[in-house]
């Protein structure tokens, strides 16, 4: 119910306001699920280098807004090295053509292209710049990988798992 003060949810053109606090411990109700995904996602990292593959996670997870895997792959990407300012300027990766190697922003593109899925395809302007970069091993596990952070970022969202808390 809202009063004459109070906007109707949604209608300030945002999504209304809600706990940030953990719906569900999906993991721990669907323990076979959450195995087959740690299965999936070490089967996927298998022939990706670990710096490409912490940048492409946090690109998904910034896109998806999941704030638990956003946490998770920062903090990964920081032990394995990576530096704070190609970390702060991920977002804006294509603005900042210097700071990401010609592979790098073919993964980022095609992390872009996956996530979105612009009229339900991959565009082939972001799948031919990936075989640019890529043999077809390695693109296969990219690809795989980006698929799965996509996965992981949605049971992240969908039942709020909150940053810092497994």
């Amino acid at each position: 119910m809202t009063t004459d003060d109070t906007p109707a949810p949604g209608a300030s053109g945002t999504a209304p306001a809600h706990d940030h606090g953990p719906r569900l411990h999906w993991a721990q109700r669907a323990p076979e699920v959450y195995r087959a995904m740690i299965a999936l996602d070490a089967a996927a990292r298998k022939d990706v280098d670990p710096t490409l593959a912490e940048l492409v996670k946090i690109r998904a997870s910034q896109l998806n807004k999941c704030a638990f895997c956003l946490d998770m792959h920062l903090a990964d990407a920081r032990k394995a090295g990576e530096s704070e300012e190609r970390l702060h300027l991920l977002l804006a990766w294509a603005e900042v053509p210097d700071l990401y190697t010609p592979k790098e922003r073919a993964a980022l593109a095609l992390t872009e292209a996956i996530t979105h899925l612009t009229d339900g395809f991959v565009l082939d302007e972001a799948y031919a710049q990936a075989t640019a970069h890529f043999g077809e091993t390695e693109l296969a596990h990219l690809i795989a990988l980006i698929t799965t952070i996509n996965a992981w970022n949605r049971f992240g969202v969908s039942t709020r798992m909150t940053p810092g808390k497994a």
